[in-house]
């Protein structure tokens, strides 16, 4: 197997992808399907310190790391890879507000519930098989856009009929599901004692 492209070399095809630019100013940087694909989030990152939107999408990364110095950094784009935990996102917990890690190799969310302002998470077509998995999610009180279809632990309860009741009842904050919006009992309620 090749070696994998560094973020150093990475970043430097943006660059001469993007003339005029310097990546150091950047506040959207796209890093994705590289060839050969990067396989690690290497110290290159800190270089980034404007960026607020970082996407490292359709590589072969295996681990969360590196966000040390990107004290911009909103929205976290690492779909596609091979990352099996979540980790690493302590450097970012005060300033992520979105992060994007579907079709990844993910059972459980622990470790993103350091992550306090997330208000999005797309973590569809990953392995989470047990309510187990999301429980760390419990912790965000502003998130407001959860993706999960393709998981196990979705599938099963879809299958079942209760995974829209189950899900806003875990996580009251909820407005979006699956990319639909969630339409609860008691807001009904709320609205028709409002006429």
């Amino acid at each position: 197997m090749s070696k994998g492209t560094t973020i150093k070399d990475a970043i430097k095809i943006w660059e001469e992808k993007n003339p005029g630019q310097p990546s150091a100013e950047a506040t959207l940087v796209k890093l994705i399907t590289q060839q050969p694909f990067i396989v690690k989030m290497d110290a290159s990152l800190a270089t980034l310190v404007k960026v607020e939107q970082l996407a490292l999408s359709t590589n072969m990364i295996e681990k969360i790391s590196n966000l040390n110095g990107l004290n911009n950094l909103r929205i976290l784009s690492l779909g596609r890879n091979m990352i099996k935990k979540i980790e690493g996102l302590d450097a970012v917990a005060d300033t992520l507000e979105e992060l994007w890690i579907s079709y990844n190799q993910i059972e459980r969310l622990n470790g993103i519930e350091c992550c306090k302002k997330l208000k999005v998470l797309y973590a569809s077509n990953n392995k989470i098989k047990a309510w187990e998995g999301v429980t760390s999610l419990q912790a965000l009180s502003g998130l407001e856009d959860l993706l999960l279809v393709g998981n196990p632990l979705e599938e099963k309860c879809t299958a079942d009929g209760n995974w829209i009741s189950e899900i806003s009842k875990k996580f009251p904050s909820l407005r979006k599901l699956d990319g639909k919006p969630i339409i609860r009992e008691d807001a009904m309620d709320d609205e028709e004692g409002k006429e």
